[in-house]
């Protein structure tokens, strides 16, 4: 429970922090933070507005919904979330599963689609709490970094062809990265030109403003310069496409009505929503955790990004995850609470509700530059260029991942990238690591012979290392390496030695297959021992069969050497 800075006699404030851990920050905030954190709060809220309306389009709705995204997350966040830098908010990857997953549920139906987007939000929200109520925080951790690198490579690659007819000004309707290109191809004679531009012109201020202007964020900057240009030189009659009307005003708490029939669906997409957009914002949160020196508790930020969701959805939202790009402007800032949250929402909810009038000059094509420059940045090339050197297998896995989004679109990617999980778990489980060790010179402790060329072992004992638990999956494949062992240490193997020290559990399987395992060996006048720490050696020693072969025990390889050894001596002696 977190160490409150308020007397005991306070014990309803120190219940309702374990559930809202950031009240505890709240009540200590120290004012010596609040200039950092008011500079940090407002730069954030600059970049937060642009970014806003352009994942509105990416989502499909109108650009009110993603400033509206940005108010009261933030707000729930920075009560029940963990991380103290991590800024909450739409996403381009969680917008791109958005569209995805409600555009064919829609139909075409203009009037189902926004009430889509704000239920599946909202199941997305229950689950997460659901999740952390289950304790499932470490799901983070089974989508690893290389499958999950691949799936965002693959959505970068899909959001960049989907600003293609906002760039070059010309309507796109193919769902699918392969589609697009086709039908990109097919319509570069309808380029409109004036867009085309005024696209080319936002991309140089996107990549030249952060280079030389590096306190202005540079998205409002390129929203604030095509709306000029608009209104300056009346763009919008050279057939110059426009954000157009934006409501203004805070919008109505509540959740809409969908049909019912509807709604089963609605959940098995928020199931993938919830896991990506939870996985994303964990790679985010770590991050920054890691740089800074503090920790986070994934279960509470499962339950943080739910009530955030949850939030989202009755303020007319739509998903929301961790957002990597305002969570660096903060810390670039020198942000150190979440009261930066705070202030960017208070940022935003003023532009709500005064300006929104401004933003119906901005160019689509400007929004466009926007999402492709996103684009370019959720891509990550450096990762997979590593793995190929490091480990070819987690290549092909960052590639699979990437593929699945190209070939089945990124909703049933997800489903692709949990496959690969799923199966790159068994596979390191199933089939482990299995070592012969021996001595090096130099080198305390005892050392895989297949590293180590110069290790000696001993003749007529083997040690004999599994990396896992033994247990109804791998228990087989435990007998098999065994014996082969075995065999390969020829006629004169006298004993065989495993390491109990990796074997952390055994099931009923795994017991009965190293009983089995025993019989042969003693068969074959070759006595079994374990060593290790005494709880791991006690997992086998309290199951055995009754009426099953004996074997030794020892403390250490050591001192299973040192045994075997003696014992040699005293035949030779004898």
């Amino acid at each position: 429970m977190a160490t409150l800075p308020y007397p005991e006699k306070s014990k309803w404030l120190s219940r309702l922090a374990t559930i809202a851990p950031g009240i505890s920050g709240l009540l200590a905030y120290k004012k010596s933070d609040f200039p950092h954190d008011l500079l940090a709060g407002v730069s954030v809220g600059a970049v937060a507005i642009p970014v806003g309306v352009a994942y509105s389009q990416l989502a499909g709705v109108n650009p009110a919904m993603g400033l509206y995204s940005s108010i009261l997350p933030l707000l729930a966040y920075a009560l029940f979330g963990t991380s103290r830098q991590l800024i909450i908010g739409p996403d381009a990857a969680v917008c791109a599963l958005i569209s995805s997953a409600v555009v064919p549920m829609a139909a075409g139906r203009a009037e189902l689609y926004v009430p889509l987007v704000i239920t599946l939000t909202f199941f997305s929200g229950v689950l997460c709490i659901v999740a952390s109520f289950l304790r499932l925080g470490g799901l983070a951790d089974f989508l690893s970094k290389p499958i999950l690198v691949g799936f965002l490579n693959g959505v970068s690659l899909s959001i960049a062809l989907g600003q293609v007819g906002k760039i070059f000004g010309f309507e796109t309707t193919a769902k699918g990265i392969v589609p697009r290109l086709i039908e990109l191809v097919s319509k570069l004679k309808l380029i409109h030109w004036p867009t085309l531009g005024m696209a080319a012109g936002i991309l140089v201020l996107l990549w030249v403003a952060p280079r030389v202007l590096r306190k202005v964020p540079a998205p409002l900057l390129a929203l604030v310069v095509g709306a000029v240009a608009v209104k300056l030189f009346k763009l919008d009659t050279f057939g110059v496409k426009t954000v157009g009307e934006v409501l203004a005003g805070f919008p109505s708490l509540r959740l809409p009505s969908v049909p019912v029939g509807m709604l089963p669906d609605l959940l098995a997409e928020a199931v993938g929503l919830a896991l990506i957009s939870f996985s994303s914002m964990m790679l985010t949160a770590r991050s920054f955790a890691s740089k800074r020196r503090y920790d986070i508790d994934p279960d509470r930020e499962f339950a943080a990004l739910g009530v955030a969701n949850i939030a989202s959805a009755f303020s007319q939202g739509f998903a929301v995850t961790g957002a990597d790009s305002r969570t660096a402007v903060n810390d670039a800032n020198g942000g150190r609470t979440q009261i930066v949250g705070l202030i960017a929402a208070a940022v935003v909810a003023t532009v709500v509700a005064f300006f929104t009038g401004l933003l119906q000059f901005v160019p689509t094509a400007a929004l466009g530059a926007v999402l492709l420059t996103a684009a370019f940045s959720l891509a990550d090339i450096s990762t997979p260029r590593m793995l190929y050197r490091v480990d070819r297998r987690e290549f092909v896995l960052s590639i699979l991942a990437t593929l699945g989004v190209v070939a089945v679109g990124a909703i049933q990617a997800i489903l692709v990238a949990v496959l690969l999980a799923i199966v790159r778990f068994i596979r390191l489980v199933s089939r482990p690591k299995v070592e012969i060790l021996g001595t090096v010179e130099n080198l305390p402790g005892f050392h895989s012979i297949e590293r180590h060329a110069e290790a000696r072992t001993v003749p007529g004992l083997l040690l004999f290392r599994f990396n896992a638990p033994i247990v109804f999956f791998n228990a087989p494949y435990f007998r098999r390496q065994a014996l082969a062992a075995a065999e390969a240490a020829g006629p004169d193997l006298k004993w065989f030695v495993i390491d109990m020290i990796p074997i952390t559990m055994i099931d009923a399987t795994g017991l009965y297959t190293a009983e089995e395992l025993i019989s042969t060996l003693t068969e074959r006048g070759i006595l079994f021992a374990t060593a290790g720490r005494l709880t791991e050696r006690a997992l086998w020693a309290e199951k055995r069969i009754p009426g099953a072969p004996d074997m030794r025990r020892f403390p250490t390889l050591r001192a299973a050497v040192k045994a075997y050894t003696r014992g040699v001596s005293a035949e030779r002696a004898a």
